[in-house]
């Protein structure tokens, strides 16, 4: 018993595979924010060519 304890406490491929689930959640949050922002951002710009050609009769 004292043998599988030494063992477990020893092993440490569990603690890999949580550091990569957290940076690949970082990843994704940070590619959300950039899709978020570039989202709003394009949409502005589609708002302000809309406003211009408003005027235009197109």
């Amino acid at each position: 018993m004292t043998k599988f304890i030494s063992k477990f406490v020893q092993d440490e491929s569990g603690a890999t595979a949580i550091e990569y689930g957290l940076i690949a959640a970082l990843i994704a949050v940070v590619i959300i924010s950039a899709v978020t922002t570039l989202g709003t951002t394009i949409s502005t710009k589609f708002q302000a060519v809309t406003t211009g050609m408003a005027g235009t009769g197109a």
